[in-house]
């Protein structure tokens, strides 16, 4: 559903990520962790078709992102660390435009916002302008437009901050849920103990390199994933 091929992306003289390559199956929700700084979210924003990179390859769902990123974009959501709405809108107008863009039905668009603002408790807020909304609301905002047009490939970039546990839980149980229906997830996270639960793969990155992935049981052992993450980020520190 996503694979990366020898992704290398550069700021100058510095190589964010340096060549990385990643395959994220159908069904699969795959981690990606790594210190702060240690390429993740340029990694993600570079899947997303945010970022152009340098060397590499990336396709969705056999589509290359560098030569067809408009339909790459059509399968995917992306929710970021940090939302970047447009406040000025209220809620159920922004949502509407997120439907509008992916050309989803009224019929279609109606149920799902119905669907998802309840499981999420935010459908009495939609009337509101979102410059008025916490952080917490606003990442909630930001999930239930992710899933209105039935995303094959969901990335996410810290999706749980903000979160309070309720929201969370419900989450990751959409995750599962899409991911057994054939979909894809692959999201970063610093919340160890999550990864470990949840994820069917994780990978880790430090300083743009991949230095393990695999099944959680490959990457860990008989470990704790926090005791593998911290031996490893101990190596040629």
């Amino acid at each position: 559903m996503l694979r990366i091929e020898h992704l290398t992306k550069k700021y100058g003289d510095k190589k964010a990520v340096d060549d990385l390559s990643l395959h994220i199956q159908k069904g699969e929700i795959y981690g990606f962790i790594g210190h702060n700084g240690a390429g993740k979210t340029t990694t993600i924003k570079s899947c997303c078709g945010i970022l152009n990179f340098d060397e590499g390859e990336i396709y969705v769902d056999g589509v290359s992102v560098k030569e067809k990123p408009l339909e790459c974009k059509r399968k995917i959501a992306y929710i970021p660390d940090n939302p970047d709405l447009y406040e000025f809108m209220t809620g159920i107008k922004y949502l509407n435009f997120i439907a509008d863009i992916f050309g989803i039905s009224q019929a279609d668009r109606q149920a799902r916002i119905s669907k998802y603002a309840e499981m999420f408790e935010i459908k009495n807020a939609l009337a509101q302008t979102i410059d008025g909304y916490s952080h917490g609301m606003k990442q909630k905002l930001a999930i239930v437009s992710a899933l209105i047009h039935n995303p094959k490939l969901i990335i996410m970039d810290e999706p749980f901050v903000g979160l309070d546990p309720k929201s969370s839980h419900l989450l990751k149980a959409l995750m599962r849920e899409m991911c057994d229906k054939g979909g894809a997830i692959f999201f970063s996270t610093h919340v160890l103990e999550v990864a470990e639960k949840l994820c069917d793969k994780v990978a880790i990155i430090k300083s743009g390199k991949l230095i393990k992935s695999g099944t959680m049981d490959e990457v860990k052992g008989d470990d704790s994933l926090e005791d593998v993450f911290l031996e490893l980020e101990e190596k040629d520190a």
